[in-house]
Parts: structure tokens; sequence; C-alpha cells
């Protein structure tokens, strides 16, 4: 599969942190994904590129993230965890997520149409 052509607003960092390197004790990591990742024994997208770009706010880098994450073996696991925390916002498993909540789409600011669009 092939991604496509975009150039994210954020790049790809080799300086992520490792999981549960963070110093404040009351974030905990996701012990159950990250286990699965560190088992892997392959680079996954959400720990090659910087996390800014999977809680992006323009829609095109929403979309960029939503690709690269069909690309992770660890997909499924990741929306099913994603979604049973009801995480409040970002791009898991290949799903964007507003208030808890997947939504198929971002969408641009700015005010709704005054009439529907016909297909």
């Amino acid at each position: 599969m092939q991604l496509e052509a975009h150039a994210p607003s954020v790049p790809p960092s080799d300086t992520i942190p490792k999981p549960g390197s963070t110093e404040d004790p009351a974030l905990t990591p996701l012990t159950a994904l990250d286990d699965a990742i560190e088992n892997l024994g392959v680079p996954v997208p959400c720990r090659s590129y910087d996390p800014e770009v999977f809680f992006a706010e323009s829609p095109a880098d929403v979309e960029y993230a939503k690709s690269l994450c069909r690309t992770c073996p660890l997909v499924e696991a990741c929306l099913a965890g994603a979604k049973e925390r009801r995480e409040p916002w970002g791009v898991w498993g290949g799903e964007l997520f507003v208030q808890g909540v997947v939504v198929a789409r971002k969408r641009p600011r700015g005010r709704p149409r005054k009439n529907p669009v016909t297909a």
C-alpha cells in the first residue's frame, strides 16, 4: 500500500521519548499497547513521527495521520483501546476522535453551508 503524497506540518522525529518515561507519575502509560509495540520489534507510525501529527488541527494533516495508521500492524488494538478509554481527541487506530466519539472527517473552521450540497 502506498501512502498519499502529503507533507505534514510536523516532520518525523527521532527524539520521541520512550513510553512511560514521563516525569509526572499522574500520567499513566497505555501499558498493554506499549507492551505490544515493544514486543512487535518494528517501528510503528505513532512512535516514528512526531505525536503532534496525530493531534493535528488541519483536515489534511488529520487525513495524513489516518493514512499512517493504516500501515500499522496494531491498528485494531489501538482503535479498540481508544474506544474503551473514550479518548477525548486525536487520531487513534486510523480513526479521528472528537470528544470521545469517532467522527468521519475533520471539518474545517468556518460557518456551515446555508444550502445542502447535492452529490
